[in-house]
């Protein structure tokens, strides 16, 4: 199984890197993330910030901020855990470990800026390789993994990929998270179910 996803992840990271007009088609499939009932109607929402070949969401942070949602944002501590943070105002962002849009650091600890996964409505995900069925392929360090499987089962997850992610299948071990959406620039391809069945396992 690993060197298959060794395999997948390097044609995806291939394919993405060679996708052309990232920043026109991103809007459109954030666009369409948006437009989904679950992301409309979820009152907290996480947002992955963007790097490198990653659809692209900083530009969609903005208008975000403008809506009724409370917006949430990522973060790594020192043990590779995510955390997770309310995002008010872009200026709260900096340059994190691997030139990621981070919380700044004297922000972190406020108590009042720190948010409970179990808060989250919806959650917008990123990945090297998704399938059709939910399945999703991440960089091998599990940080959204270990995440996603302590959300409520009701929490919409949706991943966010350009159309040449799509594989026909990823190999998906115990601890992965299916997601209930895909949304690329071409279309959105609905979890068979999976995802809230695997948390309820959880």
């Amino acid at each position: 199984m690993d060197g298959l996803k060794k395999q997948l992840r390097q044609q995806a990271h291939a394919n993405r890197r060679d996708q052309p007009d990232k920043d026109s088609l991103s809007q459109a499939i954030v666009s369409s993330c948006r437009a989904l009932v679950e992301a409309r109607r979820a009152r907290t929402i996480l947002f992955y910030v963007d790097v490198r070949d990653e659809v692209r969401t900083k530009q969609a942070l903005p208008s975000a901020l403008a809506s009724s949602s409370r917006i949430v944002v990522p973060w790594c501590n020192d043990s590779g855990e995510l955390e997770l943070f309310h995002l008010e105002s872009m200026d709260e962002l900096a340059t994190g470990r691997f030139g990621i849009l981070e919380p700044s650091p004297e922000l972190r600890q406020l108590p009042r800026k720190h948010v409970d996964v179990s808060e989250l409505d919806a959650v917008i995900v990123p990945g090297v390789a998704f399938d059709r069925n939910g399945g999703r392929l991440g960089h091998g360090r599990a940080y959204y993994d270990r995440l996603l499987k302590n959300v409520r089962s009701d929490c919409a997850l949706i991943g966010l990929a350009w159309e040449c992610q799509i594989v026909p299948e990823i190999p998906m071990s115990e601890h992965d998270v299916f997601m209930d959406f895909v949304v690329t620039e071409r279309t959105i391809y609905r979890g068979d179910g999976q995802a809230e069945a695997r948390r309820d396992r959880l």
